[in-house]
């Protein structure tokens, strides 16, 4: 059977990256001072206005604008700004509910991992290449005047029985000074951008392949000034281009003690171990918590019939050596450092400097 599978990323330049890059470049400060600091603070933009709002329990001493306006200028943003803020102390009541003898979750919520040995970053193909294609596009625009932060990339990959044969499609729309032309615009990207990617996957190019450069046509107005942003928005960006699930939580601005965050990258841990340890060609899988509890309430695997052992063995293997209680959790993967702000733009999985993509030594399942 064929089908297609599209999966996007996005640079950060585009407002709802930026503002990823601005709450977790937050937490990374607030977690330098006091690494048990209770973090959920966000950030919206729009037009010269920002406003950080959210929850912060810290001893750390925050100079939230000025850690704004660092990541600002970093995108390319050169204009002043006018900053809005409201900030609080988290809920007693959640308070109460996390710190009891051991740490417990602070919210009911499912988090999902996924992982995939269709690419060696044990994720879906079109994913990793839209992914590529913003990490090379921002190498790119640093060195060539006329180019902006602001930049998506969409890649459609072709399957026949889930295997990829063939890239269908690749988009990338990138903001540009208003003196480039089209076919500058083109000539730049396709040369400096595309290909170099793509060049990795030259036996998927076909004569059918198609690549498309800002097809809308002019992207001079850019960031704020052309749309709004917001924390948590790309949820599908940050972890696997929508082919697997996700539980809706967003991840960046949330410290480590929400299992949003952490408890997701715990779930991909335990994917991605699967794969690696040749149990399954695809496998995801779901964890659920309940507030105020340490153990999760549920913990399920699909392996979409790709299994190349029995389920139940899966299973065990996954209960036998991952302990997803949030204590647990933050203490094996050592999340209580300031890594956050490298982890808000070109995704939070398939990077092999974080802990949670690292291989597992594991008990053997009998």
């Amino acid at each position: 059977m064929r089908k297609i599978i599209t999966c996007e990323s996005a640079n950060k330049g585009h407002p709802d990256k930026t503002c990823d890059l601005i709450a977790d470049a937050i937490l990374d400060s607030a977690i330098r001072q006091d690494k048990n600091s209770h973090m959920a603070v966000e950030v919206a933009i729009k037009d010269d206005l920002v406003v950080i709002f959210g929850e912060a329990t810290t001893k750390a001493q925050l100079d939230y604008c000025h850690t704004a306006k660092a990541v600002l200028a970093e995108v390319g943003y050169t204009k002043p700004l006018r900053f809005m803020m409201q900030i609080s102390n988290q809920s007693a009541d959640i308070a109460k509910a996390v710190k009891r003898d051991e740490l417990c979750a602070g919210d009911q919520g499912i988090v999902y991992g996924y992982a995939t040995n269709e690419t060696p970053e044990r994720l879906p193909l079109p994913f990793v290449i839209a992914t590529k294609l913003m990490r090379k596009y921002e190498e790119f625009r640093r060195g060539v005047p006329g180019f902006f932060s602001d930049a998506k990339s969409q890649v459609s990959i072709e399957y026949e029985n889930d295997k990829p044969i063939g890239i269908a499609t690749v988009l990338i729309s990138a903001s540009h000074a208003a003196n480039l032309k089209n076919e500058e615009i083109y000539a730049h990207i396709t040369e400096a951008v595309i290909s170099p990617v793509l060049a990795e996957y030259a036996d998927l190019i076909g004569e059918n392949t198609q690549l498309l450069v800002n097809p809308s046509g002019r992207f001079v107005n850019w960031g704020s000034y052309a749309d709004s942003g917001l924390t948590g928005r790309k949820t599908a960006v940050d972890s696997y281009g929508g082919v697997a699930r996700h539980g809706g939580g967003a991840f960046s601005s949330k410290s480590p003690q929400k299992m949003d965050r952490s408890g997701a990258y715990f779930a991909r841990y335990a994917a991605r171990n699967v794969i690696e340890n040749d149990m399954a060609d695809r496998c995801e899988i779901s964890v659920s918590y309940g507030i105020g509890m340490a153990a999760p309430i549920a913990i399920s695997i699909e392996t979409f019939g790709t299994e190349k052992v029995q389920v139940e063995k899966i299973q065990q293997y996954v209960e036998e050596n991952f302990n997803f209680r949030p204590a647990n959790i933050i203490k094996e993967l050592d999340l209580l450092r300031p890594i956050y702000k490298e982890t808000a733009a070109f995704g939070h999985f398939g990077r092999a400097e974080f802990p949670w993509e690292q291989r597992k030594e594991i008990k053997e399942v009998k």
